[in-house]
């Protein structure tokens, strides 16, 4: 990894600062396959895109596809998340942290303290993430927390 300057450390803390925490999901993917899977042609998709841009679900870089929480709010899936604490078995716990690499979720972690993971989920999820984690032997208790608002 290159060497970061003052100046770039300065400009990546202000950035950090000023800017806002969202929640998107990216794709990096061309516009040529994009257009193929979907089965329509690359200029159909620029139309669809340019649309789906310029009402702020989506924005778009060189090779990459970001749905805003706009976006996500339009699909129904909610933008403030669940949270999932873990408490594992000490002689399960590289078979637990294998099974919840294999889950869909937004992020799973190993944390240490009173409890060993952390998971978050899409609060539309949680119910079917609980019931895939009751059938994980090794987990001894869950707790769930779910997100009311952003405050920041």
């Amino acid at each position: 990894m290159e060497p970061l300057t003052k100046r770039s450390i300065q400009l990546l803390k202000m950035l950090y600062k000023k800017g806002k925490a969202t929640n998107t999901y990216t794709l990096r993917v061309k516009q040529d396959e994009l257009a193929s899977q979907l089965d329509i042609s690359r200029q159909a998709l620029n139309v669809h895109l340019h649309k789906l841009k310029n009402h702020g679900y989506i924005r778009t870089g060189r090779g990459f596809i970001d749905v805003t929480e706009k976006g996500l709010s339009a699909l129904g899936i909610s933008t403030t998340p669940a949270f999932i604490l873990i408490k594992v078995s000490p002689f399960k716990r590289i078979h637990v942290y294998e099974e919840l690499r294999e889950l869909q979720v937004s992020r799973a972690f190993r944390i240490a303290g009173e409890v060993d993971g952390l998971i978050i989920v899409e609060r539309e999820n949680l119910d079917e993430v609980l019931k895939k984690l009751y059938a994980i032997d090794g987990i001894e208790d869950t707790r769930s927390y779910v997100t009311i608002e952003v405050i920041k």
